[in-house]
């Protein structure tokens, strides 16, 4: 008879201390802000991320001169000198939008990947097949520092 009350009360008491458990040290990691712009005839792209050793999050706007502006949030993981992630933004005060962002990290700078967008599970990403490129890049941002 007791087996059958402290079997369930000692599951409670394992299933709350794992879910309480602090497993990951991400979490504890500090963020540093950094804050870029890049300039490409007449627009302009500002880019305020926070970013650790493994991810980055923060917000992408492109001022289009006379046009408007396309605004939202980045998110995404680092891998060596590249930051790979998302953009989910709103255009020019239009829809919502997607898409993939990668960003290659080289001389201080941050150069805009371009590449083939498909989508897997309906979220668009870079085809694996074809490379991304950063030669000729739209945007190369700058660090700024105040």
């Amino acid at each position: 008879m007791n087996l059958k009350f402290l079997l369930p009360i000692l599951l409670i008491f394992v299933l709350v201390v794992s879910c309480n458990s602090n497993n990951s040290k991400e979490d504890k990691k500090v963020y540093k802000p950094v804050f870029y712009r890049a300039v490409n005839g007449k627009d302009t792209a500002i880019l305020a991320l926070n970013i650790n050793d493994k991810r980055f999050y923060g917000r992408y706007e492109i001022l289009y001169h006379r046009i408007g502006k396309d605004s939202g949030d980045v998110r995404g993981d680092l891998r060596g000198d590249t930051l790979r992630g998302d953009y989910h933004y709103i255009s020019n005060g239009g829809s919502w939008k997607r898409i993939p962002l990668a960003l290659l990290k080289k001389d201080n700078n941050l150069y805009l990947g371009k590449g083939v967008i498909g989508t897997i599970f309906n979220l668009p990403c870079f085809v694996p097949e074809v490379p991304i490129e950063y030669n000729n890049s739209d945007f190369i941002f700058e660090e700024v520092k105040e």
